[in-house]
């Protein structure tokens, strides 16, 4: 198999994998994960205050981090375009790797 065939072959199966993985994002989102921006957030915001960050800091992290949930909660383009950024770039790798391994290699003459 050449190292474009292969590289066709794996990323279609990448794009198709990262689409099935956000539309099972969106049903649990929608469904069962809704306050994960808040936990994630909290999370983010008392890892910070264990480091000593400052009150400022931590302040504007809060803010950043609660526009950036706005914008997550009210934009589903949005939502995919993270969701799709967890596992494409693995995906990317897996195939880049698989592709060279599998290319076809030029036979060797006999000297």
């Amino acid at each position: 198999i050449s190292f474009g065939r292969a590289f066709q072959v794996g990323i279609l199966i990448s794009l198709i994998s990262s689409l099935i993985y956000i539309v099972t994002w969106e049903i649990a989102f929608q469904n069962w994960l809704s306050d994960f921006p808040e936990k994630y957030t909290n999370y983010v915001i008392e890892k910070a205050r264990a480091s000593n960050v400052s009150a400022e800091e931590i302040a504007r992290q809060t803010e950043e981090w609660n526009s950036t949930w706005a914008l997550y909660r009210s934009n589903f383009l949005v939502r995919a375009a993270f969701t799709f950024i967890e596992p494409f770039p693995v995906g990317l790798v897996v195939t880049l790797i698989s592709a060279v391994i599998l290319r076809k290699r030029p036979k060797e003459q006999p000297a």
